[in-house]
């Protein structure tokens, strides 16, 4: 067994960003064919999540859903040092998750035909997030 890291910096807005492409290109640099790839977000009010590719309006959907579930300027969070939607972000993060894992065979993810990889933004203002790629397997 071999291991590859790769790391990569993504601009976020609110909402879902696609990050598969750059997945794939961490895959491709490492010259593994199969094995299993860890995909892993290095901030706390930001996630990862595995959904559907094909209709944007699937985005949409769970950003309007997960902002009603928790709302942005309630007042039963305490913890605003860095604004309204801090808590509630921190909140989001923690009811999603923090990494995700792939399978890879013949040197390509095995994702579904209509999943994609997303880096889930929580915040209000845009941000640059750092993901961190492990790759373990075989050449």
């Amino acid at each position: 067994m071999q291991q590859h890291h790769a790391a990569f910096t993504v601009s976020t807005r609110r909402g879902l960003t696609d990050i598969t492409d750059k997945v794939r290109e961490a895959l491709r640099d490492s010259g593994l064919k199969t094995g299993l790839c860890t995909i892993y977000i290095r901030h706390t009010s930001a996630s990862l999540v595995i959904q559907e590719n094909a209709d944007p309006a699937v985005q949409r959907d769970l950003e309007a859903f997960l902002s009603r579930l928790v709302r942005d300027r309630d007042p039963l969070f305490t913890h605003t040092a860095e604004g309204d939607d801090d808590m509630p972000s921190h909140v989001k993060a923690a009811m999603t998750r923090t990494s995700e894992q792939v399978p890879f065979a013949d040197g390509a993810l095995r994702l579904g035909t209509w999943q994609g990889i997303y880096l889930w933004e929580h915040r209000t203002a845009p941000h640059r997030r750092e993901i961190v790629v492990h790759l373990l397997g075989e050449e």
